[in-house]
């Protein structure tokens, strides 16, 4: 057809969707309709093996001639070997801050609470004058030279933390902004100069644990602690190797007293974990599921509903036995000792819950429930020895 005003105003509707109506004298325009009402000139044209569709205007707003102008520029950077949509893209591309990438990148991300929270605080606080900067003004110099700031005034772990949540949203922009030839303004990622100075900083794993001649002072003190909620959640901790926020948040409906096992939903690598209770586990939690009417096994004041950091009576122990110890300590500490009873290796992931990774063999294992309980109960023997704990009538341990 040949487009003219009145022949444009005459266009059909789509009854959804959109139609195109091309010009047959010059090639390349044609005018898009939607099922809306709105109707666009558009140049078409073939660039590096693809049909780019580039809005010229819209009908009314510019003339015909006016669109064939515009799209014989267009038409003439094409022939010149240029990408104009591509170059569009990048010019937007340029304009965005580093907070427009860093929101968008938290929306398209599926990360933890904790994460999140620990991305907003680095964004927050390392780059609050890089903020609302395009991302693309942050050069490799001004990272380097931030990287030993954070370092040195606020230690290397926290210095590295800052990068790596840097070194993702570069890798989200590149990602989305590049072309079908991989081309993007972020294509080279600026953080990588750390890597070629060799400037991160390595941190080494810590590896306290509870050693086996303190465990028994460890429980007393646990034991003497007026706060039973905090008292119980240590004691979980250290017989399940449960993550400190997983026992934190237990539910009731978690507990299954007639199956004596528990099931952590919300876990670091989004599997459901679900582990058999030793006997003196299960008693403990049969008691608290009996004795308290709130949702959480272990109740809190504060807005979450459950205990979220118990510092005063940790540093009651700490101060009544002078052994120091952080949460993880007491998952180190069950992983040890299990580890300590030739506890099959892939039972101990389980146990756990790691992830296989890029372990193939593991993704064959179908580890019971079951199959985890001689384990589980194998590692409680051992600290109730160590604890000195006289067995009762509720629960038992070989001598």
């Amino acid at each position: 057809m040949h487009l003219t005003k009145t022949a444009i105003e005459r266009l059909p509707l789509p009854a959804e969707g959109q139609i195109f109506f091309r010009d047959d004298a010059r090639k390349g325009l044609a005018v898009r309709v939607t099922a809306g009402g709105t109707k666009s000139f558009v140049l078409e044209k073939l660039v590096y093996h693809r049909v780019r569709r580039i809005t010229l205007g819209r009908c009314g707003e510019i003339s015909v001639e006016k669109a064939w102008k515009n799209a014989q520029k267009l038409l003439g950077q094409i022939a010149d070997g240029r990408d104009p949509v591509a170059e569009r893209k990048r010019t937007k591309a340029a304009s965005e801050t580093l907070d427009d990438v860093f929101r968008e990148y938290l929306k398209q991300r599926n990360l933890k609470p904790k994460s999140v929270a620990d991305y907003n605080r680095a964004v927050s606080v390392a780059f609050a004058d890089w903020r609302y900067r395009p991302l693309t003004s942050i050069t490799r110099e001004a990272i380097a030279r931030r990287f030993n700031r954070l370092r040195d005034e606020s230690g290397p772990a926290w210095a590295n933390l800052c990068m790596r949540v840097l070194r993702a949203i570069f890798n989200f922009a590149h990602a989305k902004h590049a072309d079908d030839r991989g081309q993007s303004p972020f294509a080279a990622n600026p953080v990588k100069v750390l890597s070629e100075m060799k400037a991160w900083v390595k941190i080494g794993r810590r590896r306290t644990i509870i050693k086996p001649h303190e465990l028994a002072d460890w429980y007393q003190a646990v034991q003497g602690l007026s706060n039973t909620t905090v008292r119980d959640y240590l004691l979980l901790l250290i017989f399940t190797g449960l993550r400190r926020e997983e026992a934190a948040s237990l539910r009731r409906q978690d507990i299954d007293l007639r199956g004596r096992t528990l099931t952590i939903t919300d876990t670091k690598n989004r599997q459901p974990h679900t582990l058999p209770l030793s006997d003196f586990i299960y008693a403990m939690l049969r008691s608290r599921c009996d004795s308290i009417r709130a949702e959480f096994i272990f109740p809190g004041d504060g807005a979450r509903g459950h205990l979220v950091s118990p510092k005063k009576s940790k540093a009651k122990v700490i101060e009544a036995t002078g052994i120091s110890f952080s949460l993880h300590d007491l998952r180190r500490t069950f992983t040890t000792i299990a580890e300590s009873l030739d506890i099959p290796a892939y039972a101990l992931k389980r146990m756990l819950n790691h992830s296989d990774g890029s372990d193939v063999t593991a993704g064959y294992v179908v580890a019971n429930v079951e199959r985890l309980r001689e384990p589980m109960q194998k590692v409680a023997d051992y600290l109730l020895r160590a604890m000195k704990i006289e067995p009762t009538k509720i629960y038992s341990f070989p001598a």
